[in-house]
């Protein structure tokens, strides 16, 4: 299997270009498990669930512990049938048969509930698509219940869920929203925009 996200970071500031540079050391412990590629863009980061999302968490938390209005933007996919497998994503979490909604949501809360503090708050939002599979709606709607009881529920928007709390929580929500719900084996992507420090926070 193949999964990765396209990551854009964006700091609202002047010196942009020393909190991305500042921010970019967050990714050092993961190197040795990601392949990373650059372009004007975006950055891709290929590699297993387990690595990718708190990869993606401690770089957004070190730009975002700068003071400044950062978003992270981001476009997150497993199992694409256009994509080839890559041993680099080879992970336990993907794979398996997806099994009953409820353990797999029990789980997932459980999972966030349970994720380390950053101290640093946030806000997100995020759409879930399950592709290729007739119940894909059932995934959605059991994603958006676990959600629900995760601790960082915010609203329902039109397209997306919106979540607020810590960037540890936020981003285990996503993680299990990437792995938990969809086939195990099948086509399943996110669409994520992070933000932290907003003077527009509501």
């Amino acid at each position: 299997m193949f999964s990765g996200a396209q990551i854009s970071l964006y700091p609202m500031a002047d010196d942009f270009v020393g909190v991305i540079l500042g921010a970019l050391g967050a990714l050092d412990p993961y190197r040795d498990r990601l392949r990373i590629e650059t372009d004007d863009i975006s950055t891709l980061l290929v590699g297993p669930p387990e690595v990718l999302f708190p990869a993606m968490r401690d770089l957004f938390v070190a730009a975002a512990r700068s003071g400044k209005h950062c978003v992270l933007s981001a476009a997150i996919s497993r199992g694409c049938p256009g994509e080839p497998d890559d041993p680099i994503c080879s992970s336990d979490a993907l794979g398996g048969p997806a099994g009953p909604l409820g353990p797999r949501k029990d789980a997932a809360i459980a999972a966030v509930r349970g994720a380390a503090a950053t101290g640093q708050p946030a806000a997100a939002q995020f759409s879930l698509y399950v592709m290729g599979t007739d119940d894909h709606m059932d995934e959605i709607y059991g994603c958006i219940d676990f959600l629900k009881q995760s601790g960082v529920y915010e609203r329902s928007k039109h397209f997306c869920t919106k979540l607020r709390g810590d960037a540890g929580a936020i981003f285990s929500a996503l993680d299990e929203a990437f792995c938990r719900f969809g086939p195990g084996a099948g086509h399943v992507t996110l669409d994520v925009t992070v933000s932290a420090n907003s003077p527009s926070a509501v």
